[in-house]
């Protein structure tokens, strides 16, 4: 009798070659599992069952041949799984892998965190009613206008939802709201995404910062491609927990239920690999997640040309009508600023760029990417006199940059701060000077600055951003 073929296998655990880690890559992927367990020790079970035939067939030659396999065949875990990096996906494209977690080895020993691959929403309708578009969008698709735009409050609200729900972790079930409930369909519900992504798909809708410019609401992500069901998670940043900056408020979907917990930064395993995303439908960063009133962030990107001008009737206005009367603009209006364009908003910006020596097509009162860099940085020369040339305010209040003021710093704009916030009412913590070293008394008495601003969480961390330094001295 010929002994019959199996193609299908199990690819060994520790074998390197291409094969075996796309094979490895695939079973974890499996989805949907529909009868319980883990995609990948499904597809050993599959395995099982044909060595289990293949020993009827040989009749009574499978011990034999059970013995011959490698020794991953036997039933094993999701943190049995392990291998090389391969950065495609089953899609066909080519996901961008940080240079850390290509060279820092073999993941960490962690909780299982399993996780459903992309997909639409669960049901007909998505969020508002309308039905789930294309659930696997394309970089370029993503860039161009499918995303819902949201603020920072609205994001840690609807992560609080599942919070306040406690949802259970499941990479099979699905929440009311549509959303699948594990670690990245949580984010996906928190982004108020069109479709349930993975940690290998969620970067597309976002872009990487620095740890040191997380705000409430960007995610911590790591995503191991090596094998995306061991170590692979993602968590949302609610906030510093002090100031040193060492640990964090994170929102989390992880068994046994959703959770909000101060967390090491960047989480209790596998730290060095957790890469800082924003998403890219952000509108409002200031941490105080408002929209209306120009609230914009004060680091905000540049908005595009077609946010200005005649016609234009937005938010961004309104930011910089706020930023001209602060660099000397306010002569131009005469009510305001506010969200329609008008004549004043040309002028100022006209005039703010005729004090940076520009001429010609640079000074045309259309504010450009350049223009608002220095608006919204408090970077370049003030407005002067009405010919629009540097006076003696010239960027005498200018912000010198978040450097400044961190521990171990020691330089002149330190001590301009704080005598200015002694001025202001707000040296209480100073027990001497104050002085060029930043000490902690100048971040608390700038934290109380802050909140008397109204502002809240990472808004009011003690540390001085442009906008903390321009209502300071204005």
């Amino acid at each position: 009798m010929s002994v019959p073929v199996f193609e299908e296998f199990e690819p060994a655990a520790d074998c390197g070659c291409p094969g075996c880690a796309r094979q490895r890559r695939d079973l974890a992927l499996g989805l949907p599992v529909r009868a319980g367990g883990h995609p990948a020790a499904h597809g050993a079970r599959r395995a099982l069952v044909l060595v289990t035939a293949a020993g009827v067939v040989l009749g009574g030659g499978g011990a034999a041949v059970a013995t011959a396999l490698p020794q991953s065949s036997v039933p094993f875990t999701p943190a049995d799984l392990t291998g090389p990096a391969d950065t495609t996906d089953t899609t066909g494209t080519t996901d961008t892998v940080d240079d850390a977690a290509r060279s820092a080895g073999p993941a960490l020993p962690e909780p299982d965190t399993p996780q459903g691959g992309r997909g639409p929403l669960h049901g007909a309708p998505g969020p508002g009613g309308q039905p789930s578009p294309n659930a696997n969008p394309t970089p370029s698709q993503v860039s161009t206008g499918t995303l819902r735009k949201t603020s920072r409050t609205e994001i840690i609200n609807r992560a609080k939802l599942w919070v306040t729900a406690q949802v259970p972790y499941s990479m099979e079930k699905y929440w009311t709201d549509g959303y699948r409930q594990d670690c990245s369909g949580y984010i996906s519900m928190a982004w108020n995404l069109r479709s349930n992504e993975w940690t290998g798909s969620l970067d597309r809708f976002a872009d990487r910062v620095d740890r040191t410019e997380l705000q409430p609401g960007d995610i911590l992500l790591f995503h191991n491609p090596a094998n995306p069901t061991r170590g692979s998670h993602v968590t949302i940043f609610g906030g510093w927990t002090d100031y040193t900056h060492t640990s964090y408020v994170a929102y989390e979907q992880t068994k046994p239920r959703t959770r909000k917990q101060p967390t090491p930064m960047a989480y209790w395993e596998n730290s060095n690999r957790y890469v800082a995303y924003r998403y890219k439908g952000v509108v409002s960063g200031d941490g105080t997640g408002g929209t209306t009133g120009g609230a914009t962030p004060t680091a905000t990107p540049y908005p595009g040309a077609a946010m200005f001008g005649t016609g234009a009737d937005n938010a961004y206005v309104t930011r910089l009508g706020r930023l001209l009367v602060d660099r000397g603009g306010k002569r131009y209006y005469s009510k305001g600023p506010g969200p329609k364009w008008g004549e004043a908003d040309r002028r100022a910006t006209q005039a703010f760029q005729l004090a940076q020596g520009w001429k010609g097509k640079q000074a045309d009162g259309l504010p450009g990417p350049e223009t608002w860099k220095l608006l919204v940085t408090g970077g370049g020369k003030d407005i002067g006199g009405s010919s629009g040339s540097s006076g003696s305010s010239s960027n005498a209040t200018a912000f010198p940059g978040r450097g400044s003021f961190r521990p171990g710093q020691s330089n002149a704009y330190v001590e301009k701060l704080g005598k200015q916030l002694v001025k202001r009412g707000f040296g209480k913590h100073y027990l001497s000077g104050p002085g060029p070293r930043w000490t902690e008394a100048d971040r608390r008495n700038v934290e109380a600055f802050q909140r008397a601003q109204g502002w809240r969480g990472a808004a009011a961390d003690g540390y001085p951003g442009p906008e903390t330094w321009r209502r300071l001295f204005r």
